[in-house]
C-alpha cells in the first residue's frame, strides 16, 4: 500500500472541525495575523498579562496549519539560555493548561557518520561548552550505540535541552487555551493586506491599534513581502508503528530527538505511538516562493527520506512508510530570526526561525508581549529584538541561488563520505555565498 501523501501532515490524523470565519468588520485592541505557534503564544501571554485586551487572531486555514503542525558574546549566551529555558516553559504551560502533547524531555542526540562530520560535531560541542550550556555529554561510537542502535556512527553528543512533542496536539491545545482566556480566533480567514492599524480579509476588516504579523513561512504570500523571508520546504515521512520487540533491539528508550551534522542533515523522533518520523530538505524551495499544496511532496522525496532512514536503521527496512508530507518555514537572508515592534505605528512581527520554531516561538511570544506592553525586561534586551536582514534576491536569482546551494551541500556530503577529515571546501564556499552563519 502506498503511503499517504500530503493531507497537511501525519500529526493531523484528521483535519479538526473549523472555527468560524470572521463574521464581518471588527474592532480589537490587538490583531494577530497567523494562528501558528508564534501567534498563539503571543495571544496567550498578552491575554494573561492584560485580560482586558480584546485580541483577535486571524488564520487562513486552521490553527496550527503551517509549520507549527508540521527552530556580542554575552548576548548570545543570554539568548541561548533563554531558548533552553523556553523548553521548560512550554512543558509547564502544557501541564498547567491540560494539553496532552506527548511531551518527553529526552534531550537531543547529534551524531556524526564520517570523520568530517565528527570534526564539525566536536566544534559544536566546544561552542556549547563555551556558551556555558550545562548537561552536554560527548559520546563515543559505543556510547551512542548504548542509546540507539544506529548504523555507521562515528561519534555523537547529547544535550538535555530539548523535548519530543506531538506538534499538532500542542497547537490544538494552545488554541483551545487561548480561546478559554477570551481570545477570538477566526479560521478560514486569510489576510489579504496588512496595513497600519488594520488587516483586510475577504470577510471584513479588523481595525486595531496594534497589529502583529505571525505568518512565518507564509509571509511571502502577503503584498510587499514576497522577498522578505524565503519559504523553505521541510519534508517528512513516518513509518507504521514498530512492535515492542523491535524497540527492544533498537533502544531509543529516552525518546531523545535525533539529528546529524551532514550538510543535507536529517532530524528524527520516536513518536508518541511508537513510529519513527524523519525529515530533511529534499525539495527545499519552489520557484517564485510558491507554497506547497496541503503538504504534498514529490514521490522522490518519500524515496529519498526512506533511504536516509534505512541507512541509519537497516533493521527496519521491512516496516512500511505510512505517510509523507511537507511544511513551510521562513528563512531570512542572513538566516537569523527576529522579533520587532514599532510603538509608533503599532506594528510588530516575529519569525524567521529556520526550522527551530517550536521553542523559539514561545520565546518570541513572551518577548512580543513585553514589547507591546512597553515592559523592559531581559527578553527585550536579547540580540534578536529589532534585528533586520536584507531582502532576498528577485527571481530567477533566488531560485538559482537556493538550488545551487543545496546541490553544493549534496556534493559536499558526497565529498566527505569519501574519507575527508575536515569540512569539504564546497560546503564552506556554499555557506559564504548563502550568507549562512557558522
Amino acid at each position: 500500500m502506498s503511503p499517504i501523501n500530503g493531507a497537511v501532515s501525519h500529526w493531523f490524523a484528521e483535519e479538526p472541525p473549523p472555527r468560524p470565519a470572521l463574521p464581518g468588520d471588527r474592532d480589537a485592541d490587538v490583531c494577530i495575523v497567523g494562528a501558528g505557534y508564534t501567534g498563539l503564544w503571543t495571544a496567550y501571554y498578552l491575554k494573561k498579562a492584560d485580560p482586558s485586551l480584546r485580541i483577535s487572531v486571524l488564520e487562513a486555514r486552521f490553527a496550527g496549519f503551517g509549520a507549527s503542525g508540521r527552530n556580542g558574546e554575552p548576548a548570545v549566551i543570554a539568548w541561548q539560555q533563554a531558548l533552553n529555558d523556553s523548553v521548560d516553559e512550554v512543558i509547564a504551560v502544557a501541564a498547567a493548561e491540560g494539553i496532552d502533547a506527548g511531551i518527553v524531555k529526552g534531550g537531543t542526540l547529534h551524531v556524526a557518520r564520517n570523520r568530517a562530520q565528527a570534526s564539525r560535531l566536536s566544534v559544536e560541542v566546544d561552542e556549547e561548552l563555551a556558551w556555558k550550556v550545562d548537561g552536554i555529554t560527548r559520546l563515543s561510537k559505543a556510547q551512542v550505540a548504548e542509546r540507539i542502535q544506529l548504523d555507521g556512527v562515528v561519534s555523537g553528543y547529547h544535550t538535555p535541552h530539548c523535548a519530543r512533542i506531538q506538534p499538532a496536539r500542542l497547537a490544538r491545545g494552545l488554541a483551545e487555551a487561548v480561546q478559554r482566556l477570551g481570545v477570538d480566533i477566526y479560521e478560514q480567514t486569510p489576510a489579504v493586506a496588512i496595513d497600519t492599524g488594520r488587516v483586510r480579509t475577504p470577510h471584513g476588516v479588523v481595525r486595531a491599534p496594534i497589529v502583529l504579523r505571525a505568518t512565518e513561512g507564509f509571509t511571502a504570500t502577503l503584498p510587499g513581502l514576497r522577498r522578505r523571508w524565503l519559504p523553505m520546504n521541510s519534508s517528512m515521512i513516518v513509518t507504521e508503528p514498530l512492535p515492542p520487540q523491535r524497540w527492544a533491539a533498537i533502544g531509543w528508550q529516552d525518546r531523545a530527538t535525533l539529528g546529524d551534522t551532514a550538510h543535507g542533515f536529517f532530524y528524527a523522533q520516536r513518536t508518541v505511538d511508537d513510529r519513527i518520523a524523519i525529515g530533511g530538505r529534499s525539495v527545499p524551495y519552489r520557484f517564485g516562493s510558491r507554497i506547497d499544496r496541503d503538504g504534498r511532496v514529490p514521490p522522490r522525496t518519500i524515496g529519498h527520506l526512506s533511504r536516509v532512514l534505512h541507512s541509519l536503521l537497516p533493521q527496519i527496512r521491512d516496516i512500511p512508510i505510512a505517510h509523507g508530507w511537507c511544511g513551510v518555514l521562513a528563512v531570512p537572508r542572513d538566516w537569523q530570526a527576529t522579533v520587532a515592534f514599532d510603538a509608533r505605528t503599532g506594528s510588530g512581527w516575529a519569525g524567521g526561525y529556520v526550522g527551530h520554531g517550536v521553542t523559539a516561538t514561545n520565546l518570541a511570544g513572551r518577548t512580543l508581549t513585553d514589547l507591546v506592553l512597553d515592559r523592559r525586561s531581559a527578553l527585550t534586551d536579547l540580540p534578536w529584538v529589532g534585528h533586520r536582514s536584507r531582502t532576498w534576491e528577485p527571481e530567477p536569482l533566488r531560485w538559482l541561488g537556493v538550488r545551487g546551494m543545496y546541490l553544493a551541500y549534496k556534493a559536499a556530503d558526497w565529498h566527505e563520505s569519501r574519507g575527508r577529515t575536515t569540512t569539504s571546501p564546497i560546503a564552506v564556499l556554499a555557506d559564504k555565498i548563502a550568507g549562512r552563519p557558522h
